[in-house]
C-alpha cells in the first residue's frame, strides 16, 4: 500500500514521504488511499464473521434494554429500525437465520410475533456480566489511563459513551465505577444542555500504572537473547510486522528503520509547547506522538480493534492534529484497516494472530462464545436440537 502511493510522488518527495506523512495524501483523495491499502486476508475473513455479529448484538441489546419480563421485543419495532439496523430482509428473516441466539413466538395477549433470547445466549450475556464485573479495577484503571491521554485530563461523556464497550466498562458505568470512585473521576457540566465532561480528579495512586502498552513491549524484547536491536534503536521503536504479500522496497525499510528511532512525547506525557510548532521536525514528532496515542487506546480496548469513527471523538481532546483513518493506514505494519461491513475498523496489528487475540481475557472470551452461535447459524436445528434448549453443550465447546 505504502509503497504504490511512494510511486506517486517525485523522486524528493517521496524520500520524506514516510516521516512527513502528509507529502503522501497531497496526491491522491482519502477514499483512494483507503482503497489502495494492502488487503489482509486474516483480518478481512475476520470482519466478515463480524458483519452479522454486531448486528446480532444491537439487536440482543433491544432486547435487553425492555421492560418486558422475560426480556423481549416485537417484530414490528424491529421492522421499523430495520435501515439503522441493515436488516436488508427484514428482521424475521435475519433472526430465523440465528436460532441458538433468538426465539420467535406469538405474544399471548398483544397477539403479534415477539422475539426473546434463548437460555444459550443469554447463558453468555451472563458470562460476559460476571467477566466485566470481575475487571471492575481493571476497568478504573483504563479509564484513569484514557483521561491521562487527554491534554486537560477530562473528555466528553458522550464520547466515553461511545466506546464503553470496547474497553470492557458495564453498561452502568456512571454509578458502578464513576460515581463509586469520586476521589478519582467526577462530571462537569459542559457549556451546551446536557451536556457533560468526565474529569480526572486525582490520578497520583494511578501514577505507576501509566506506562504504555508498548514500553512493556520493550522492555520484554530488548532482554531477548535474540534480540538483534540495540537499546538506544528500542528506545523508540513500535512492533511491525507488515501484511502477507506486502511488496517492501529498500528505501521504504530504511525510511521505517528512520522513524522507528525518532523521539517523541509519549500518550502519557505532558506536550510542551515546543512540540507543537509547525515545522517539518515538529511534524514528524506530533505525528508519532499521534500514532503513540491511537497505539495506546486500542492497547486499551478488550477486543484491540474499534471503529474508526469512535476514535475520532477524542481526536481534538488528545492533541491529535492529523486525520486518524490516514494516520492508520500510514503505518500498515501497526494498524489493520478493514471497511467490511460500512464501517471502517482498525486493528491492532500486533494484538492478533491467525485472527485471534493473542493475550484473551474473559470478556473477549464470552463474546467468542457468542460469535460461535452466530457462525453456527442453523446447523444442529434440523437434527433435533430444540430453539434455545440444548446450546449449553455447544457453547462450552468453543
Amino acid at each position: 500500500m505504502a509503497t504504490q502511493i511512494f510511486r506517486k510522488l517525485s523522486p524528493a518527495a517521496a524520500r520524506d514521504a514516510f516521516t512527513f506523512s502528509i507529502l503522501c495524501r497531497t496526491k491522491i483523495t482519502s477514499a483512494q488511499y483507503v482503497a489502495s491499502r494492502a488487503r489482509d486476508p486474516t483480518f478481512e475473513k475476520l470482519m466478515d464473521k463480524y458483519k452479522n455479529f454486531l448486528k446480532v448484538i444491537s439487536i440482543q441489546d433491544l432486547i435487553l434494554a425492555s421492560n418486558a419480563k422475560p426480556p423481549s421485543i416485537s417484530l414490528d419495532f424491529l421492522s421499523r429500525l430495520s435501515q439503522r439496523l441493515h436488516l436488508n430482509r427484514g428482521p424475521a428473516t435475519f433472526l430465523r437465520n440465528y436460532p441458538h441466539i433468538f426465539h420467535i413466538y406469538n405474544h399471548p395477549i398483544k397477539l403479534h410475533p415477539f422475539c426473546t433470547l434463548t437460555p444459550a445466549a443469554l447463558k453468555i450475556i451472563h458470562q460476559e456480566a460476571e467477566a466485566i464485573e470481575k475487571s471492575l479495577p481493571s476497568a478504573v484503571t483504563r479509564l484513569v489511563k484514557l483521561l491521562s491521554m487527554s491534554l486537560t485530563k477530562k473528555l466528553p461523556l458522550r464520547a466515553v459513551f461511545k466506546v464503553w464497550r470496547e474497553l470492557g466498562l458495564p453498561d452502568n458505568f456512571e454509578d458502578s465505577i464513576i460515581s463509586s470512585n469520586p476521589e478519582v473521576f467526577s462530571l462537569e457540566d459542559g457549556n451546551e444542555p446536557n451536556t457533560h465532561f468526565l474529569v480526572l480528579n486525582d490520578g497520583v495512586a494511578f501514577r505507576d500504572c501509566l506506562i504504555p502498552a508498548v514500553e512493556k513491549w520493550r522492555v520484554v524484547d530488548c532482554c531477548k537473547e535474540d534480540s538483534s536491536m540495540d537499546r538506544t534503536e528500542m528506545m523508540y521503536s513500535f512492533k511491525y510486522g507488515f501484511p502477507p504479500g506486502m511488496r517492501l522496497k529498500k528505501d521504504f525499510k530504511a525510511k521505517v528503520k528512520e522513524w522507528q528511532k525518532l523521539p517523541y512525547v509519549g500518550p502519557y506525557e505532558e506536550m510542551g509547547l515546543a512540540h507543537t510548532k509547525i515545522s517539518k521536525s515538529g511534524g514528524m514528532r506530533m505525528e508519532k506522538r499521534a500514532v503513540g496515542i491511537v497505539h495506546e487506546f486500542l492497547s486499551l480496548t478488550v477486543e484491540k480493534m474499534v471503529e474508526v469513527e469512535k476514535i475520532s471523538h477524542f481526536r481534538k481532546w488528545f492533541g491529535i492534529d492529523l486525520n486518524v483513518r490516514d494516520l492508520f493506514l500510514d503505518h500498515p505494519g501497526m494498524f489493520y484497516l478493514s471497511t467490511k461491513g460500512k464501517r471502517h475498523t482498525v486493528f491492532l496489528r500486533e494484538a492478533y494472530e491467525r485472527g485471534r487475540l493473542v493475550v484473551p481475557n474473559p470478556i473477549y472470551d464470552a463474546r467468542m462464545n457468542l460469535l460461535y452461535l452466530v457462525l453456527l447459524g442453523r446447523r444442529g436445528i434440523d437434527v433435533g436440537c430444540d430453539d434455545g434448549k440444548n446450546e449449553d453443550s455447544e457453547v462450552e465447546e468453543t
